[in-house]
């Protein structure tokens, strides 16, 4: 009885043990590792987060997206944005800052009997353009404005 209950405790040690390593991340590859650095360290991220959010999707330029937001930001921490559209069918709104290490800062999923109003307060690392891309049910549109942050304005 003793044996069967010491090789228990031995195995249970042993795959609690196993366990914190491998969701400690000590197990994983160096490729997958250094595939992540690579994207992450990518001169153009924005691009990237375009690309993995809309899937490859024709973005178009539109005029009928209309961005509230501040054209020189003293505090980068909290820059409010409002965003409106008088596009039809509007299912979706996604606010990406160019420069900031995590360029999607908000999307919003919408129904389509709502009014395509949506506002935040962004974070802006540094100055950079600030895109919005509407989805609606004829494509993907989008509009851009340019926010410079002041020194000192925000710390990410």
């Amino acid at each position: 009885m003793t044996d069967d209950r010491r090789a228990f405790i031995k195995k249970s040690v042993a795959i609690g043990g196993y366990s914190m390593i491998a969701t400690g991340g000590l197990l994983t590859s160096p490729e997958a590792n250094a595939e992540w650095l690579a994207e992450t360290t990518s001169t153009d991220i924005l691009q990237q987060t375009i690309k993995r959010l809309f899937k490859d999707q024709e973005i178009i330029e539109s005029d009928k997206i209309d961005i509230q937001i501040p054209k020189t930001a003293e505090n980068g921490a909290a820059v409010p944005i409002t965003v409106t559209s008088s596009l039809n069918h509007v299912e979706s709104i996604a606010i990406l800052v160019e420069k900031n290490p995590i360029p999607l800062a908000a999307k919003f999923e919408l129904s389509p009997d709502l009014e395509p109003v949506v506002s935040a307060r962004l974070k802006i690392a540094e100055s950079s353009a600030v895109a919005v891309i509407v989805e609606t049910n004829e494509g993907f549109f989008t509009a851009s404005e340019k926010v410079i942050v002041t020194p000192g304005g925000c710390e990410i």
